[in-house]
């Protein structure tokens, strides 16, 4: 049976996991799922995990996209870990506004000011 394709690009600088979507849609039921379980294996193999999470590529995600975030943004912060978002289109930005998810993330203009906001 073939491995599943990942839907995320994960590279590593200076003890940060960098994270970038590959789709510019984050709409599928299966593809969301598919990379919350990706994210999670990463958290679950940190003993500090320090995510960045790069938004560049996207342009439209859904509410399941939003709801697997807040996931991801509870076990790292379960496991005394860092999250950071960055270069999130104006629309997408707005939704994180509206629904108030901008007071639970730490958003970043782009990615160099995320990288030196990490602790």
């Amino acid at each position: 049976m073939p491995a599943e394709e990942t839907r995320l690009r994960i590279t590593e600088q200076d003890g940060v996991t960098r994270i970038e979507f590959l789709d510019r849609n984050i709409l599928d039921e299966a593809s969301i799922q598919r990379i919350g379980e990706e994210i999670t294996d990463i958290i679950d193999n940190s003993s500090d995990p320090k995510l960045l999470i790069n938004f560049s590529q996207v342009d439209h995600m859904s509410s399941a996209a939003l709801g697997t975030l807040i996931t991801i943004h509870h076990k790292i912060r379960n496991r005394s870990g860092e999250l950071r978002l960055a270069n999130i289109d104006p629309q997408i930005q707005e939704v994180f506004s509206i629904t108030k998810l901008d007071r639970i993330f730490t958003i970043h203009e782009d990615i160099d000011d995320a990288m030196k906001a990490f602790g």
